[in-house]
């Protein structure tokens, strides 16, 4: 479910190319005076009318206090503050206006929450996280995202996928020596997990485990946590280091934590070369 929130503007196209041009809002739709414009999940609309509205507080929410700092710096000349830290919310944040003198506030969460992302930021900003830092991730954070890996498809329903948390320290160091360089990043993290499943439960173990396992990558994303795919983790030691049936396929063994880096994305290359119609 998501929803809009409406403001009467007085004028309608300074206000839309002040949100676009400072803030990176793209815009989500345009109809008859009123212009809807998109930042992540928030989708704010103006409509022109005779009054203004500047009731409430628009807050943009960034991953990260750095972040925060980033888009001070664009738009500082507008803003009634620096950014700092608000011990009372455990947030990161600073004000500011726009032309209309509503109130806006930039902030960064400075503690775990539940999924903030839109379906396009889960898609393209999860990252491939081979530093990490060593905080713990709560029970709390960790069960809402296996629990969302309960809506992975599985070959006739069969649910057969099956998965491995590992805290213990000696364990994830075997794991990360396990494969050289390739299986290093999961002794970066706090946490591993495998994602297996059982040829005895399902007639696709394969495509069953690899759909779950990355439908585990975006659901940790969509909480803030960093995974990196260790393929090729589906051989014999792996398995009785984790007490797993030597028939299963591992689909991956990830490690998981809060990420210590923030990658730029990889070159990509288009889709349009690759798509055929029949």
């Amino acid at each position: 479910m998501s929803g809009i929130l409406f403001f009467q503007t007085q004028d309608l196209p300074n206000i839309v190319s002040f949100y676009q041009q400072n803030l990176g809002m793209t815009s989500w739709l345009s109809q008859a005076d009123c212009h809807l414009l998109q930042h992540g999940n928030l989708i704010i609309g103006f409509c022109q009318r005779e009054q203004v509205s500047r009731d409430g507080l628009i807050t943009f929410i960034y991953p990260n206090a750095s972040e925060v700092d980033a888009i001070y710096e664009r738009v500082k000349d507008f803003a009634e503050d620096s950014p700092k830290e608000n011990p009372k919310y455990k947030i990161y944040h600073f004000y500011g206006r726009d032309p209309e003198n509503r109130r806006l506030e930039f902030q960064a969460f400075l503690h775990p929450t539940s999924g903030l992302l839109s379906g396009q930021d889960l898609l393209t900003g999860r990252r491939s996280i081979r530093q990490y830092c060593m905080d713990p991730v709560l029970d709390d954070i960790l069960w809402q995202v296996l629990h969302l890996c309960e809506s992975a498809p599985t070959a006739h329903n069969s649910q057969a996928v099956q998965y491995v948390v590992v805290r213990d320290g000696a364990v994830i160091e075997q794991l990360a020596h396990s494969r050289g360089s390739s299986s290093s990043p999961i002794g970066q993290a706090p946490l591993a997990v495998c994602i297996h499943c059982s040829p005895n439960d399902t007639t696709q173990p394969i495509p069953d485990g690899c759909i779950a396992a990355y439908h585990f990558t975006l659901a940790a994303h969509d909480f803030g946590l960093g995974t990196c795919w260790i393929g090729d983790m589906n051989r014999p030691e792996i398995k009785r280091i984790l007490g797993i049936p030597a028939e299963n396929f591992i689909a991956v063994v990830t490690p998981l934590g809060y990420a210590a880096e923030t990658p730029e994305m990889p070159p990509r290359q288009p889709v349009d070369p690759r798509v055929r119609f029949l």
